[in-house]
């Protein structure tokens, strides 16, 4: 499967993550939904983790917050499945990563493309907050470009990195012949809007790219795990999709009229969108949108530089 990919956006324009609000992770329980035979997915508190469990051993698909470990041991145990060979991490914020300390230490060999290991073994800022380098056991031993393939369990387990969107990193997972696909936090489906990480190199036009590349390899009956929220299904993903084409659409037409960043938030392109509540707001989601636009401006202008400067050493 040849995939091609958008130009990757990779200005370092600041959008903070939140910080995640203290609790208490004793209160967290860790619910379990079997999908195929040998292929579950896991909901706590975090990013929603897939698990491929058979006599050849077991992998993960992110592993959350790292307090919630034992916990996450406990439900995989529950399955009936061996203890954690494989993690995979769809991309490296913490909410996603938190656990690959303990399951690195486990011995699990940790997964990810080469941009996760990247961001998690280097200083990353997020507007004032500062997140340090990660121990040396969570980052990921093995990377990847494109992506690779699992062959466990009977089943083939394909790893896409399609360009991102979300971040500079991530990846989707299918199982190809029990037509599950993971999603990572390309698709959130929970209340609020995407959270499109500009300063990690996420670009909400490679976002929709993926999407798009990724919606191509499934039917109506794709069971679609979401980075956050409830499973979900291809027509569900087809309408975020269109949302998020929306919203690019109404922020293309505010940029090109001259508004600065400030001044198309101020404008409330989403006024009409009911979404409710949640972790990104419509203002941030516009302003990510705003600068994702003008980075890949920037990229265009600069090949374009690029390519006269390239033209004039050949002129005489």
């Amino acid at each position: 499967m040849k995939f091609k990919t958008l130009l990757a956006a990779t200005a370092a324009l600041s959008l903070a993550a939140p910080a995640h609000a203290q609790r208490n992770f004793d209160d967290v329980e860790i619910k379990t939904e079997e999908l195929a035979p040998g292929i579950a997915v896991l909901f706590g508190a975090g990013g929603n983790i897939g698990v491929s469990h058979g006599e050849d051993g077991t992998i993960l698909i992110d592993d959350q917050f790292a307090p919630l470990s034992e916990k996450i041991k406990a439900a995989v145990t529950n399955l009936g499945a061996r203890p954690v060979d494989y993690v995979l991490n769809t991309h490296w914020h913490g909410d996603h990563t938190g656990g690959n300390e303990a399951f690195g230490k486990a011995g699990a060999t940790i997964f990810a493309h080469h941009n996760v290991r990247v961001r998690m073994s280097t200083e990353q800022k997020r507007g004032e907050r500062t997140i340090g380098p990660s121990p040396k056991e969570a980052l990921p031993v093995v990377t990847y470009d494109s992506g690779l393939t699992f062959n466990l369990n009977g089943d083939t387990i394909d790893v896409y990195y399609l360009g991102g969107g979300h971040t500079d990193g991530d990846s989707i997972v299918i199982w190809r012949e029990d037509n599950v696909v993971h999603m990572g936090d390309l698709y959130f489906k929970i209340p609020g809007y995407p959270f499109v990480d500009v300063a990690s190199g996420g670009n909400v036009l490679n976002l929709l790219n993926t999407l798009d590349l990724a919606m191509s390899q499934m039917d109506d009956e794709t069971k679609v795990i979401p980075g956050h929220g409830p499973m979900s299904n291809k027509a569900e993903l087809a309408e975020y999709r269109a949302m998020i084409a929306t919203v690019v659409s109404r922020v293309t037409t505010l940029k090109s009229e001259g508004k600065t960043a400030d001044e198309t938030v101020a404008a409330k392109p989403l006024s009409d969108f009911n979404r409710g509540e949640g972790f990104i707001s419509a203002d941030q989601f516009v302003r990510a949108v705003y600068e994702s636009l003008a980075a890949f401006d920037q990229d265009t202008n600069a090949e374009h530089s690029h390519d006269h400067e390239g033209h004039g050493d050949h002129q005489h």
